[in-house]
């Protein structure tokens, strides 16, 4: 692991700093439980996030705070709005521990550039935060303009960052290789104090180790067949063919997407998802306040009834005040995909004329 990221990076990685874990989300747990002590700690999380963080942050009895993606620019992170939300936090008597960034985004979808990324360093390193950069997706990246650039190696090379204090994350159970129920992954450490390390050292060690299977996934995932191997002529021409699908797959999906009047939908840059915005009649959001729920919940439950499409509501992601939208994704097979897109557009149709 520590010459994968050596070799990613252009930087040293330590085996010391990196703990196996039993994918992602056990290693986010394990921080988060070190990190937070009582109610008025809280963490900085990304709207729209994976509901990871915020479960797991209301089941550990601390605050969330917010900031808000930009979706007219491409989800994009600005200083003003984490220096809003950092004040607002401060005002009500908050403190602050660390703020989570998803690189490349879910459920949004979108890369960060280096920009982005300086940003959110340097404000956590001017703030004296811990900054968790949940990067499983690294290896999905699906447009020309944008390449990952790993949190660790803009801190590394920004002098306004020698003192951030960084962890970042990386499973098998999500990603390109998707293996959601073999559970790895892996968390590095940097620049955090030797005696804090020691005590999610010990709290890892609590649970004895991760799973074998899971380890060898990590080491599968972070050092493939090499060239002259037996295995890596097949081994590439399966990995092109599944990468150049998801791109194509992710391309059919927005564009279809937004050739439907009233859907609206951002490039899907990298991850497995797209997040479009819903326009819906007047009388849909009176059906759904009627019904106690959300209108996306309303639009979600009727896509699945009508064509069994199932969906995920923008509502439990988190959005802007008055956004509607759903999660959806573009793994299914290409052909499912093409089928998908005349669905979402027979049942928009149905239902905006249903409302209006």
């Amino acid at each position: 692991i520590a010459d994968y990221i050596a070799e990613r990076d252009g930087h040293p990685a330590y085996p010391a700093n990196i703990f196996l874990t039993n994918g992602a989300s056990a290693a986010i747990e394990m921080v988060l439980t070190g990190l937070i002590s009582d109610d008025r700690d809280a963490i900085m999380i990304p709207i729209p996030q994976y509901p990871i963080y915020s479960a797991l942050i209301g089941r550990l009895g601390a605050r969330q705070v917010g900031y808000y993606l930009d979706e007219e620019n491409g989800w994009a992170v600005s200083e003003e709005e984490l220096q809003s939300q950092w004040d607002a936090a401060k005002a009500e008597g908050l403190n602050v521990k660390a703020l989570a960034l998803i690189n490349p985004g879910n459920p949004t979808g979108q890369v960060l550039d280096r920009k982005d990324l300086e940003v959110i360093c340097r404000f956590c390193a001017k703030n004296g935060i811990v900054l968790l950069a949940d990067e499983v997706y690294q290896r999905n990246i699906y447009v020309d303009s944008k390449k990952f650039i790993s949190t660790k190696k803009v801190a590394l090379e920004d002098p306004q960052c020698e003192n951030l204090q960084l962890i970042s994350f990386h499973s098998t159970s999500k990603g390109f290789i998707g293996e959601c129920g073999r559970r790895g992954g892996y968390m590095e450490l940097h620049h955090i104090d030797p005696y804090v390390q020691t005590q999610l050292y010990k709290l890892a060690s609590s649970g004895l180790c991760s799973g074998v299977a899971g380890q060898i996934m990590c080491s599968l995932m972070l050092k493939p067949p090499q060239p002259g191997g037996e295995s890596y002529d097949l081994f590439m021409k399966e990995e092109g063919e599944i990468y150049e699908s998801l791109k194509r797959r992710a391309k059919i999906l927005v564009d279809g997407l937004n050739s439907i009047d009233g859907i609206e939908c951002n490039e899907s840059e990298g991850a497995m998802y797209a997040f479009p915005r819903l326009d819906l009649p007047e009388k849909a959001l009176e059906a759904a306040a009627a019904n106690g729920q959300s209108p996306d919940t309303l639009y979600a439950l009727s896509l699945l009834e009508e064509t069994g499409i199932c969906v995920v509501p923008a509502s439990g992601f988190g959005q802007k005040a008055g956004r509607i939208g759903f999660r959806t994704t573009f793994l299914p097979p290409e052909d499912v995909v093409i089928k998908a897109v005349d669905e979402f557009k027979r049942h928009h149709e149905m239902f905006c004329e249903k409302y209006a």
